[in-house]
C-alpha cells in the first residue's frame, strides 16, 4: 500500500508540475500581492480536473500557505477549512519545501472524523509546484491499513505463544514422568496431563486449519443442502460430555425441518463452537438453550446460556482472533481463543452473519442467521433471548 502510495503520488506530482510548467511557458498567470509578490494564485487549466479524480486526499496552497484547491476528501477528514490547512504538520512541512524545493514524505496522526475513531493516520508527500511559492500536499489514509498490520502482528504473536504454552507443558511432564520412572501412579497420573495438553494443542491445530480455509469470507466451493436439525444434532454430540460434566443441560426447541444452502461440516463446527463456549462460560447445574426460527428468507439458530455475560466494552471484539475477556478464565476452560472468529467466518461463509446480546451475570445468546435454502419466506417473529432461572 505504502509503495503504490508512493508511485501514484509520484505520478501526480509529475503529471501537475508539467501542467504548471506548461501553463508559465503558454499563458503565466501571475498576480501580484500587497508585498509585491508575484504568485500564481489562479490554477493552471487541467490542474482541477486531475485533483479531481485523485482517491487521495490534494491540497495545493499558495506563497501565502492559502489553499487554491483541496479535493473532497481533504475537507472530509478536516484537512482543509475554508481556504486554510488545519494540519499544523501538513503545513510545516509545505514551508520547507517552498524554502528549499525538496520532495518530502512522512507519516502524520490527526484527530480523527470517523465514529469511534480517535485519530486518522496519513502517509503524506509534499512537493513545489512552479516558480510562484505553490505547494502540493497528498495525503492517504493508512488507518485501516495500520489497523490489519497491528491485527497481523498480535495474531502471530498469540499464536506462538498458544503454541508454546502446551508443548511447553508436555516437555516439563515428559522430563517429570521420566523422574518418576519407579512411581506408576505418578507416572499415569503425568500421562494424563500430557494427554490434557496433548488434546488441548490438537484443537488449536484444527482451529487454525480451519480458521485458514475460511477467513477469506470466499464462497463455499462445494455447497449442498444442509439439515438444521441434524448439524443441531452432530454440534450436542460433541459437546454433551463437557456439558454432563457440570451438570450442564442441553436443550433444543423452535422450528424443525429447516435447510440452508452451504457446507455441513462448517455448520456443525460453528455451532460446536457456540455450544462449547456457552458451556465454558456458565455455572453448573444451569442449561443451555439452541433454538431454531424462520426469519424472512433466513434461518435463525441461538445459542443462549445462563453464564457470566459479557461486559458491553467486549462486544465489538468478541469475534476476533484470541480475544478474551477474561484470559486467566479462558486458558482454563481450555479454549484457544478461536471459536468465534471461527462462527464469524463460517456466517460469512454462507452469506450470513452473526450477532450477539448479552448482559453481564445474565447470560447471553449468540445468533446465526443464515440464508434459507430456496429462500423460504417465512414471516419474521421477535427474538427473545434466554431468560435466566430464577
Amino acid at each position: 500500500m505504502a509503495m503504490s502510495f508512493a508511485a501514484l503520488a509520484g505520478f501526480v506530482v509529475g503529471a501537475l508540475a508539467v501542467l504548471f510548467y506548461r501553463n508559465q511557458i503558454e499563458a503565466p498567470s501571475r498576480m501580484a500581492t500587497d508585498d509585491g509578490v508575484e504568485t500564481g494564485a489562479a490554477l493552471p487549466q487541467g490542474v482541477a480536473s486531475v485533483l479531481a479524480v485523485l482517491p487521495s486526499s490534494a491540497v495545493v496552497l499558495d506563497a501565502h500557505d492559502r489553499v487554491l484547491r483541496a479535493s473532497s476528501a481533504a475537507r472530509a477528514f478536516g484537512l482543509v477549512k475554508g481556504d486554510r490547512l488545519m494540519a499544523a504538520e501538513l503545513l510545516a512541512l509545505a514551508r520547507q519545501v517552498r524554502r528549499d524545493g525538496e520532495i518530502r514524505e512522512s507519516e502524520i496522526d490527526v484527530a480523527g472524523h470517523k465514529f469511534g475513531q480517535e485519530t486518522t493516520n496519513f502517509a503524506v508527500r509534499v512537493a513545489p509546484l512552479g516558480s510562484y511559492g505553490q505547494v502540493l500536499v497528498l495525503a492517504e489514509d493508512q488507518t485501516e491499513r495500520r489497523r490489519v498490520e497491528a491485527v497481523r502482528r498480535d495474531f502471530v504473536a498469540n499464536v506462538s505463544h498458544e503454541l508454546k504454552t502446551p508443548v511447553g507443558a508436555m516437555s516439563l511432564l515428559a522430563e517429570t514422568i521420566q523422574d518418576a520412572a519407579d512411581d506408576p501412579e505418578a507416572v499415569s497420573r503425568f500421562a494424563g496431563r500430557m494427554q490434557l495438553e496433548a488434546a488441548r494443542l490438537n484443537y488449536l491445530i484444527q482451529d487454525l486449519i480451519t480458521l485458514s480455509r475460511i477467513q477469506g469470507a470466499e464462497p463455499i466451493p462445494t455447497p449442498g443442502q444442509v439439515s438444521i436439525d441434524e448439524a443441531i444434532q452432530d454440534a450436542i454430540d460433541h459437546c454433551n460430555t463437557k456439558a454432563a460434566a457440570k451438570d450442564i443441560m442441553l436443550v433444543t426447541g423452535g422450528a424443525e425441518s429447516l435447510r440452508i444452502w452451504g457446507d455441513d461440516e462448517l455448520l456443525v463446527t460453528a455451532l460446536r463452537n457456540l455450544i462449547d463456549n456457552a458451556v465454558a462460560y456458565s455455572p453448573e447445574h444451569t442449561r443451555v438453550v439452541v433454538s431454531v426460527r424462520p426469519a424472512g428468507d433466513s434461518v435463525e439458530i441461538s445459542v443462549s446460556d445462563q453464564g457470566i455475560g459479557i461486559p458491553e466494552e467486549a462486544l465489538e471484539r468478541i469475534f476476533e482472533r484470541f480475544f478474551r475477556v477474561d484470559a486467566a478464565r479462558s486458558r482454563a476452560t481450555g479454549g484457544t481463543g478461536l471459536g468465534l472468529a471461527i462462527v464469524k467466518h463460517v456466517a460469512a461463509a454462507h452469506a450470513g452473519e452473526v450477532s450477539v446480546w448479552s448482559k453481564e451475570g445474565s447470560g447471553s445468546t449468540f445468533t446465526l442467521r443464515l440464508p434459507a435454502f430456496a429462500g423460504t419466506a417465512v414471516p419474521v417473529q421477535p427474538s427473545i433471548p434466554l431468560e435466566t432461572a430464577p
